[in-house]
């Protein structure tokens, strides 16, 4: 089993510690079932629609072999070696460099490019970069991605009720006299919710790690998309996504609003020159 499957494990084993721990301290079972409930309920919709929502969000138009053959082309290569069926395919109207996947389930995905990296990334690029998706796709990362968000969205519930709690005084820890420790219940509820963003996001940059050994895997070879994420991570800076919501980020293959992240601990990505390294030293 890879080191990345096994890392993914642990980190939501870690947030659904953290899950438990924090609702059973601060909420009890009924606040903690509540919490779950409408959480769940919320990210059951984003996830079941999350595709429309996001594709809308970047502007991406849907196109047929017909309007876009080479992209077209590779998507149905590299969908067919990695025996998922072949996904909707979108472009972006951007000359940023990027391209991100969608979809509640492989039966149910969607592909998309930008101009930009369409008209700049030789065909060996392209497909280590569509290879890259199409992993995601395989290994249902938006599944995964969705149920680390329900976990951490419970946490941040969870951490708002504590605090209105504790300011007007509701639940909370009793200290040795009896009283509420509410500066505890506060220092808890803005804790738990970092350490789970924290955790969330450690969990962003495994999977990507993941897709990118993946796409070295399926088309035996990382160097295509290596040298395609050179390309992307150079161009980002000065041709960052000018629409479209940041929140999004972490969908594409690098971030499209910045070239590079000020603060690594809060990345969605992992650094695009230890990735560069790892795929050039992949043998197949």
């Amino acid at each position: 089993m890879s080191s990345n499957v096994i890392k993914t494990f642990l980190l939501l084993g870690a947030l659904t510690f953290l899950l438990l721990f924090f609702g059973q301290v601060l909420a009890g079972q009924i606040g903690f079932i509540f919490a779950l409930f409408f959480v769940i309920i919320m990210n059951f919709f984003t996830y079941w629609y999350s595709d429309k929502f996001v594709l809308s969000m970047y502007r991406a138009r849907k196109v047929s072999e017909t309007d876009a053959p080479e992209l077209y082309r590779v998507v149905r290569e590299v969908s067919s070696r990695a025996k998922v069926p072949m996904p909707s395919v979108y472009i972006i109207p951007s000359d940023n460099l990027n391209a991100f996947a969608t979809g509640r389930s492989p039966n149910h995905a969607s592909v998309a490019a930008t101009d930009g990296i369409i008209r700049v990334l030789s065909s060996n690029e392209l497909q280590g970069v569509i290879a890259h998706e199409i992993s995601h796709i395989k290994h249902r990362d938006v599944l995964i991605a969705t149920v680390a968000a329900t976990i951490a969205g419970v946490i941040s519930y969870l951490a708002t009720m504590a605090q209105w709690a504790a300011i007007f005084g509701g639940f909370g820890g009793r200290d040795d006299r009896g009283g509420q420790n509410i500066f505890g219940v506060i220092i808890l509820a803005i804790l738990a919710p970092f350490l789970a963003l924290i955790i969330q996001l450690t969990l962003s940059r495994s999977r990507e790690y993941y897709a990118d050994e993946s796409a070295a895997k399926l088309l035996h070879t990382g160097n295509g998309l290596a040298s395609a994420l050179e390309k992307l991570e150079n161009a980002n800076s000065s041709r960052p996504l000018r629409f479209g919501s940041e929140a999004g980020a972490s969908l594409f293959i690098v971030n499209p609003f910045r070239g590079r992240n000020f603060v690594s601990l809060f990345s969605t990505h992992p650094k695009t020159s230890e990735r560069i390294r790892l795929l050039r030293s992949y043998r197949f």
